[in-house]
């Protein structure tokens, strides 16, 4: 089944890298993903990053299965090795995915260890062999997602040239977070945030490689920040600005993938069936707050957000239902909501 078959059509010269939520390690697992996909039919979706030897000598289901809600979404791998990256390939493409991508951006120490994530920059030739080994193994999309550059390299043709040379392998999508990786010296939380944006250096890419698909990732918040982008580049990857403001996602298949409707009206529409989701992970055996945490923010910005998000955080109430502890969280909110309308000099913040 193709990509477009397992999800709701959109116009078809609309690229499917418009929009698409960043891997996030520990984040974006396929409870998150689901929760996504209740906010947004198209946005591209894709896992927390996987290294191979996870995959190969590990859990596979566990590593591999996800909704079939998700669709599309994308397997982020780890690695180096074209056999193994090979190997993981054919098995995507066997579980479904729509995509394969190899991260070539991580800036972790424990990642340069494995010598995969941002360390492959330097090494565009195996980075080529792994791509033309992805792409011999299976007929999935394989796309690379990587940095302007590394550690003080911060010359424009050391991006050009690592790009050229994948791209002579075959890769055809490439998503450039524009932000240096250093090595040395910054965890990967300063990495996301220290080394300076450079927006201009990705248009470049895409100016001077017009027949690639380039997507931009790095600072990019606000929607209109994301039009902005979309005159230069051909998608935008958003990444903890949706994890933490989910609802800004109800927008997106409208704005931006010409959707007539948004995929919901309200709040408590979603609530309604994430609640369902829940329930089922219960029936299933799994605690329903591994899946919960990752929809803490759907009332952000509202009254009451911050009663509510503290009720379903009380490890107190793990052991009730879902819908019990939704029924006193919605309680909570109301009666925080009610609370700031009777006293209208507070700010709204005081009860978010």
């Amino acid at each position: 089944m193709t990509r477009s078959e397992k999800n709701q059509q959109v116009r078809s010269d609309i690229s499917p890298w418009r929009l698409s939520i960043a891997p996030m390690l520990d984040w974006t697992d396929r409870h998150c993903r689901y929760f996504h996909r209740l906010l947004t039919r198209h946005a591209l979706l894709y896992t927390e990053m996987v290294t191979t030897g996870a995959i190969l000598h590990g859990d596979k289901p566990r590593h591999l299965d996800f909704n079939a809600e998700e669709h599309p979404v994308a397997l982020q791998l780890g690695g180096s090795e074209p056999a193994d990256l090979a190997a993981c390939a054919k098995l995507a493409e066997q579980w479904g995915y729509d995509e394969v991508n190899l991260n070539c951006g991580c800036p972790s120490e424990r990642v340069q260890r494995g010598a995969f994530g941002a360390c492959l920059m330097a090494e565009p030739a195996l980075v080529a062999d792994g791509v033309k080994a992805m792409k011999d193994a299976a007929s999935l999309t394989v796309t690379v997602k990587h940095r302007i550059g590394i550690d003080k390299i911060e010359s424009y043709d050391f991006v050009r040239d690592f790009v050229g040379t994948i791209a002579d392998a075959g890769c055809e999508v490439f998503i450039v977070h524009a932000r240096n990786a250093w090595l040395q010296g910054l965890s990967p939380k300063e990495n996301r945030d220290i080394p300076p944006l450079r927006h201009e250096l990705v248009h470049r890419l895409k100016r001077e490689f017009p027949h690639l698909t380039i997507a931009i990732n790095g600072g990019i918040k606000t929607d209109d920040e994301i039009a902005e982008q979309l005159q230069y580049v051909d998608g935008v990857m958003v990444g903890r600005q949706a994890y933490h403001e989910p609802w800004q996602m109800t927008q997106w298949d409208q704005r931006f993938f010409g959707e007539g409707a948004a995929p919901v009206v309200s709040r408590e529409e979603v609530e309604e069936r994430w609640l369902g989701y829940l329930d089922r992970q219960v029936a299933q055996g799994r605690p329903w707050s591994q899946a919960m945490r990752h929809a803490l923010g759907l009332w952000n910005g509202l009254p009451g957000a911050r009663r509510w998000r503290q009720v379903w955080s009380d490890h107190k109430l793990k052991a009730l239902a879902p819908r019990e502890v939704a029924r006193l969280a919605t309680q909570a909110r109301l009666q925080a909501v009610e609370s700031a309308s009777q006293h209208p000099a507070f700010p709204a913040s005081v009860t978010n």
